[in-house]
C-alpha cells in the first residue's frame, strides 16, 4: 500500500486530508511540524508528501530543500493557502511535484496524488533498469578517504552548481562525476562526457554547442550541450580547451545560454561537472583554463586520491572489478589469494583504478582456477622485476643496464594499460622495436 504524508499546522486539515487519502486505499500519516516531517522522513519511507508552505519555525521550502529530489526521495505537493507564482515557481525548482492552493479541490487533490505516486515508481522502474543494464556507478571502499567521497557524493547530488574534480589520470574522476549524477534528481537524464584533449581545436564548437542547418544543403548538428540538456554534462582535461570555448562555457554557466557555430542561441538545462589531472588554482595564470571559468567550476571542488593513498580499498576494489569481469566472461567464482593480495600491495599503481580494473579483467580472462595466487598475475605484478635494485653488488654494467631497461619498459607498460602500440608511442620506439625488447628482456 502507498504511504503518503501529511504536513500541516492545522489538525482540521490534517483529520480531513487522511480521511479522503485512506477512502481511496492509501495509507495516510499526518504530522504538524516541519521537523516532525524531517523525522519521519529520515525513519520510514513515503511515496508522497502533502507539504504546507507556511509551517512554523521551518517553512515548507526549507522542509523541502532539506527532503531534497531524486531517486528514492518522495514526491512532494506543495499546499498553500497564500500562495503567490514566486513561491511556487521556487518550489518547483526545488523539485516540488506539484504546487495546489487552498480551499483544496479534493478531486484535483487525489488526481494530483495518485499522478506523484505513479510517476515515482515508474521513475524507480526506470531506474532499476538502467542500472541492470549499465550497472549503478558505484564508489567502492571502507576507509576514511571512501567514505569521505561518499559523503561527498550525497551532499552533492541534489544541487546543481558546477563541480570540479582533481586528481590523477585514471584515479576515478568520472567515476565519481557519475555517481553524483546517478544519486541526484537527474538520474534518469543523460550523462554525456566530453574528452578535451581529444578534439582537435578546429572541431571544438561544433562538438561541445553544435551547428544550426549549413548552406549547401548541409544538416544541422546536435552539439554536447543539447545532448546533455536536463542531465549531466562532464568536460574532461578542462585544460585543454581552447580559450574562445572557455568563454562560450562561461558565459553558459553565467546565463544558461550558449551560441551554436551556425550563429543560434540556444538555452540548456544541464549540471555542468570539470575534471583535470592538473591543480589548476595551484598554477594561477599558467593552468591554461580562465579565471573567470574555474572560478565558477572551483566553487565545488573535489579531490580524487589516487590509489596508492588508499591501501585498505584495493582488495576492496580488485574484488568488485574480479567478481564484475567473471560474470561478463562468464567464470566462476573468483578470489584473490594472500600473497596474490600482497602483491597488488606492492605495486604503485602508476594508471590508478583504471589500471588495477585491467589487470582484473586479464586475470578473469586468463586465470587457470578459481584461486588466484601471485604467479597467476599479470606483469609486472607476479615477478619481482619492479623490486629488483640495478645498483646490487656484483652487478655489471650490462646486467644494469638490462634491469634498467626492465623496469622502465614495465613502468610504461603499466601506465598505459599494458597497450603495447600506446606504449610504443609514449617510448618512441616502433611498435615491432617495442616488441623485440620485450622478447629479449624476458618480459612476455
Amino acid at each position: 500500500m502507498e504511504r503518503v504524508l501529511i504536513v500541516d499546522d492545522e489538525r482540521g486539515v490534517r483529520d480531513s486530508l487522511c480521511a479522503v487519502l485512506e477512502d481511496e486505499g492509501l495509507e495516510a500519516e499526518a504530522v504538524a511540524s516541519g521537523e516532525e516531517c524531517l523525522a519521519q522522513v529520515a525513519r520510514q519511507e513515503y511515496g508522497a508528501i502533502l507539504l504546507d508552505a507556511w509551517l512554523p519555525r521551518i517553512d515548507g521550502l526549507e522542509v523541502l530543500k532539506a527532503i531534497g529530489a531524486g531517486p528514492g526521495r518522495p514526491a512532494v505537493i506543495m499546499i498553500s493557502g497564500h500562495g503567490s507564482i514566486d513561491t511556487a515557481v521556487r518550489a518547483t525548482r526545488m523539485g516540488a511535484f506539484d504546487f495546489l492552493e487552498k480551499p483544496l479541490s479534493l478531486e484535483k487533490l487525489l488526481l494530483v496524488v495518485r499522478n506523484a505516486l505513479r510517476q515515482r515508481k515508474l521513475e524507480e522502474r526506470n531506474r532499476r533498469l538502467v542500472q541492470e543494464v549499465l550497472g549503478e556507478p558505484r564508489l567502492i571502499g571502507s576507509s576514511a578517504t571512501a567514505r569521505r567521497l561518499q559523503d561527498t557524493v550525497e551532499r552533492l547530488a541534489s544541487g546543481k552548481e558546477p563541480v570540479l574534480l582533481v586528481g590523477e589520470d585514471g584515479c576515478g574522476k568520472a567515476t565519481f562525476a557519475r555517481a553524483v549524477h546517478a544519486a541526484g534528481p537527474r538520474a534518469l537524464e543523460p550523462f554525456v562526457e566530453v574528452h578535451a584533449a581529444g578534439i582537435p581545436p578546429d572541431r571544438f564548437g561544433i562538438e561541445l554547442f553544435g551547428c544550426d542547418a549549413v548552406p549547401n544543403g548541409g544538416e544541422a548538428s546536435r552539439g554536447r550541450l543539447s545532448l546533455a540538456d536536463g542531465g549531466t554534462l562532464l568536460v574532461r582535461d578542462l585544460e585543454a580547451m581552447p580559450d574562445a570555448i572557455q568563454m562560450e562555457l562561461e558565459r553558459f554557466l553565467t546565463t544558461g545560454s550558449f551560441a551554436t557555430s551556425g550563429g543560434g542561441e540556444r538555452r540548456a538545462d544541464i549540471r555542468v561537472l570539470g575534471s583535470s589531472t592538473v591543480d589548476l588554482e595551484g598554477k594561477p595564470g599558467g593552468s591554461g583554463v580562465r579565471a573567470g571559468l574555474l572560478g565558477l567550476l572551483a566553487a565545488s571542488r573535489v579531490d580524487i586520491p589516487p590509489l596508492r593513498e588508499r591501501g585498505e580499498d584495493l582488495p576492496l576494489l580488485a574484488a568488485h572489478f574480479l567478481e564484475e569481469f567473471s560474470r561478463v566472461y562468464g567464470r566462476g567464482p573468483l578470489g584473490l589469494e594472500p600473497d596474490a593480495i600482497s602483491a597488488l600491495r606492492e605495486h604503485t599503481w602508476p594508471s590508478n583504478v583504471r589500471e588495477l580494473r585491467n589487470v582484473m579483467e586479464q586475470l578473469a580472462i586468463s586465470a587457470p582456477a578459481e584461486r588466484i595466487h601471485r604467479s597467476d598475475l599479470p606483469m609486472p605484478l607476479g615477478r619481482a622485476e619492479l623490486q629488483d635494485d640495478p645498483f646490487q653488488t656484483g652487478r655489471t654494467l650490462r646486467e644494469g643496464r638490462e634491469m634498467f631497461e626492465r623496469q622502465f619498459i614495465l613502468r610504461r607498460l603499466a601506465e598505459n594499460d599494458y597497450n603495447v602500440t600506446r606504449t610504443a608511442r609514449a617510448l618512441g620506439l616502433e611498435r615491432s622495436h617495442l616488441h623485440r625488447k620485450i622478447k629479449t628482456l624476458g618480459l612476455e
